[in-house]
């Protein structure tokens, strides 16, 4: 058994560590010349195969700041090499991903921009499905706040973490979900991915949420993993099981529609997302169930209109 939760705790460590890699910008520089402008781009490998990226327009800062990754980067793969070396001395044998749920990380890959659109929107992030996208693809925009961009890069880095093979394969724990809302909320909030020990109030209603204790939390996400239940019915529930909780200072709403995807996708069986248009049904339907009126039309709103399988 310690022998497990040392191979478990050494995995989380890992995927951290490969998210926080893929999220540098870093790799052997060159500098390109048009007429009076300079322009920074960086060469590297991935997988075996040689990529060029385009950094930015030069400045001093942006090329330390590549040349800082650099080092940062050796110091990452080392720490991913020694893991990984642990891991084999404990005799683990990395799982390789199903047909079917590798066509589903490939089909949340395609409907990215999409989802990461509606879940922007759902937190009433001003945006436009052109400048989210702009966004996702490291473009500027126009008309929109500094922390509303920094929403959706955050939801980008969030999803791109589940959709790591080694994330995917791994539980959809208490650890996992507390990871996930530490990027989402990524330079909002010193204490993201700690569970909150300041009450909240809910918009529109009285009632208001527990104070959440983490020995609680494992003991409820283990009995909703006991039910009998199917895949999507159970995601559904993950979903607003930590919506209602608000188990964080924020981005609660955020960290329960990836967590919940991750285990939609581990099995192979779409996506959930809450469409743009629905928004305020959505919310509107959110108050009664937290306030334990309806959970039959939530669940049958999710179900219908929010899911989409392969």
């Amino acid at each position: 058994m310690e022998e497990k939760i040392e191979i478990m705790n050494l995995l989380q460590s890992k995927q951290v560590l490969e998210h926080e890699l893929q999220s540098l910008i870093y790799g052997s520089v060159e500098i390109r010349e048009n007429k009076s402008n300079k322009y920074i781009y960086v060469h590297y490998r991935e997988d075996g195969i040689a990529l060029t990226k385009y950094v930015g327009e030069y400045s001093d800062e942006l090329y330390n700041l590549v040349l800082n990754n650099n080092i940062k980067a050796k110091q990452l793969k080392k720490q991913i090499r020694e893991i990984t070396k642990k891991l084999k001395q404990l005799n683990y044998i990395e799982k390789e991903l199903s047909e079917k749920v590798e066509q589903n990380i490939d089909f949340a890959k395609r409907h990215l921009v999409d989802t990461i659109y509606k879940q922007a929107i759902l937190e009433g992030v001003a945006t436009t499905f052109a400048d989210t996208e702009s966004i996702i693809e490291g473009g500027k925009v126009h008309n929109m706040t500094s922390e509303d961009i920094l929403k959706i890069v955050n939801l980008k880095h969030a999803w791109e973490f589940i959709l790591n093979k080694n994330v995917i394969l791994s539980d959809t724990n208490f650890a996992l979900l507390c990871e996930i809302n530490k990027i989402v909320e990524e330079g909002f909030y010193y204490t993201a991915g700690k569970v909150r020990n300041t009450p909240v109030t809910i918009g529109g209603t009285i009632w208001k949420p527990d104070l959440p204790i983490e020995s609680v939390i494992k003991e409820e996400l283990e009995e909703i993993f006991s039910k009998e239940l199917d895949d999507i019915d159970r995601a559904i529930e993950l979903l607003l099981y930590i919506m209602k909780k608000q188990v964080f200072i924020d981005g609660n709403k955020r960290t329960a529609v990836i967590y919940s995807n991750h285990y939609l996708i581990s099995k192979g069986k779409g996506i959930i997302v809450i469409p743009a248009e629905l928004t305020e049904e959505f919310k509107d339907l959110l108050i009664p169930y937290y306030e334990g009126r309806d959970e039959k039309k939530i669940k049958k709103f999710i179900k219908e209109k929010s899911y989409m399988s392969i």
